[in-house]
């Protein structure tokens, strides 16, 4: 079939698999995460238990006689792989705390803004009640005034009398 020139091509190379770039830092947390249990320290006495009475006692071959330096080279081994992957992970859980604080930082903004509006109305609030009248003081005007009525009855009251006589 001729090639279509209004078609891309296709990888030069074949099929590759597809990358996914968290994906060497997902392993990597989750190996940092198995190295700081017991269960991993368990595993690690056992096997080196093992490791050296098969060497030392010499039951089968030794293939590793004393001093173990075939397990001292892997324990190297080990260490050169185990010390970047648990950096790589602690820098990924340096980026998630990054983000965290980041975003409890604009909480706080957020708390500290409803906060002074809130204290802002409550202040409002209490002038505006200031100039209210209360309860109490609409009373005492009720009765000032009951008093006045009274006054101005008994004076009209008195006025008609004198009148009268």
């Amino acid at each position: 079939m001729a090639e279509r020139l209004d078609q891309p091509r296709g990888s030069r190379l074949g099929w590759r698999p597809k990358r996914d770039p968290d994906r060497v830092g997902r392993g990597a947390e989750a190996f940092a995460r198995f190295m700081g249990t017991g269960r991993f320290l368990l595993y690690m006495t056992a096997f080196i238990i093992v490791w050296i009475i098969l060497n030392a006692v010499g039951l089968i071959h030794h293939w590793d006689p004393y001093p173990f330096i075939l397990l001292n080279l892997c324990f190297s081994v080990q260490a050169s792989y185990a010390a970047p992957l648990i950096l790589l992970a602690q820098n990924r859980q340096d980026d998630r705390d990054r983000v965290s604080l980041e975003q409890d930082r604009q909480q706080a903004e957020r708390n500290l803004a409803d906060t002074e509006f809130l204290a802002r109305e409550i202040a409002a609030l209490r002038i505006g009640l200031a100039e209210v009248a209360t309860r109490d003081f609409v009373r005492s005007e009720l009765r000032e005034l009951l008093e006045d009525l009274k006054e101005e009855q008994a004076t009209e009251a008195m006025t008609e009398l004198e009148a009268s006589d």
